[in-house]
């Protein structure tokens, strides 16, 4: 941990909670349990949580520009309403048996997020890139995609090849498509899967752990920082909130352990934090026009 950090439990009882969201006009925490079909909101001053049920397989939630929520699940980006997944905003060209994962926003507002096969078996997961309403296939194949990250300067991103073990590294300019990568990252045997990733002030790129019990923080060089041992092995994505964006969410998942796992690990499923050693990034709202 960093010096005089603690990891704290804030929320438990999740299934597979991800893609963990800072919106900081509201000073609430959003992220998804994608096998429930649910959006949760969580205020940390008070402890309240909100739950709606949007249905379908929510992986990815992120803020609007002029207002509301956009939420990835299935084979789409949809406005998020209140009476769950509204109006799809964008339809992505895919195999009936893939849906959307990860995902992040850059400075130019731009969604980038990746897909993967929901039986984690057939290499047709891939990046794309939603650029003012419009939906671009960006590259990046794999079985699972997570991620992407994106550096500060917008011109490196980071994109997960989950079960390679694998994190690469993309020129990115101003076109939304993928520039040449290179690997970043390559996790051995016993270390776990690369799962989110996120970029904090600093540049350099935070890893959750699948089954790899931890979060890992990673210079832009490669070079490992800090590893934050965790109770639980599934280990999802990390997201920077608070008023100074120096603490630490960290979702986590129980699906698919068993009983034996779940008795060694009781707090899987549960809404994790801790103070970091540096600040974060909040995401700029995705602009559809």
């Amino acid at each position: 941990m960093p010096p005089g950090a603690t990891l704290r439990r804030l929320a438990d009882g999740f299934i597979w909670a991800e893609g963990p969201v800072w919106l900081p006009d509201e000073q609430a925490l959003c992220f998804v349990d994608i096998k429930r079909g649910l959006l949760h909101r969580f205020e940390p001053a008070s402890g309240a949580r909100d739950t709606q049920v949007v249905g379908g397989s929510p992986s990815l939630v992120v803020r609007r520009a002029g207002g509301g929520l956009l939420v990835g699940s299935g084979h789409g980006i949809f406005a998020l309403s209140g009476d769950g997944l509204g109006e799809p905003v964008a339809i992505v060209d895919q195999p009936k048996h893939n849906r959307t994962n990860d995902g992040t926003v850059d400075a130019q507002s731009r969604l980038w997020f990746g897909t993967m096969d929901d039986d984690e078996t057939r290499p047709t997961g891939t990046v794309w890139c939603l650029d003012r309403g419009v939906l671009h296939h960006a590259g990046g194949e794999a079985v699972v995609t997570n991620g992407p990250a994106i550096s500060g300067d917008g011109c490196v991103l980071y994109h997960v090849d989950s079960g390679a073990r694998t994190i690469w590294r993309h020129v990115l300019g101003p076109e939304p498509v993928l520039g040449p990568g290179e690997v970043f990252l390559r996790l051995g045997h016993g270390e776990g899967f690369p799962d989110g990733v996120v970029v904090d002030s600093e540049d350099c790129l935070w890893v959750a752990l699948w089954d790899g019990w931890g979060v890992r923080r990673y210079a832009p060089d490669g070079r490992l920082l800090l590893h934050i041992p965790f109770p639980c092995a599934r280990v999802t994505k990390l997201a920077f909130g608070g008023p100074d964006l120096t603490t630490a969410y960290v979702t986590t998942a129980r699906v698919g352990l068993n009983e034996d796992a779940l008795a060694e690990q009781p707090l899987a499923g549960s809404l994790f934090a801790f103070d970091a050693p540096v600040a974060g990034r909040v995401l700029p709202p995705v602009r559809l026009s």
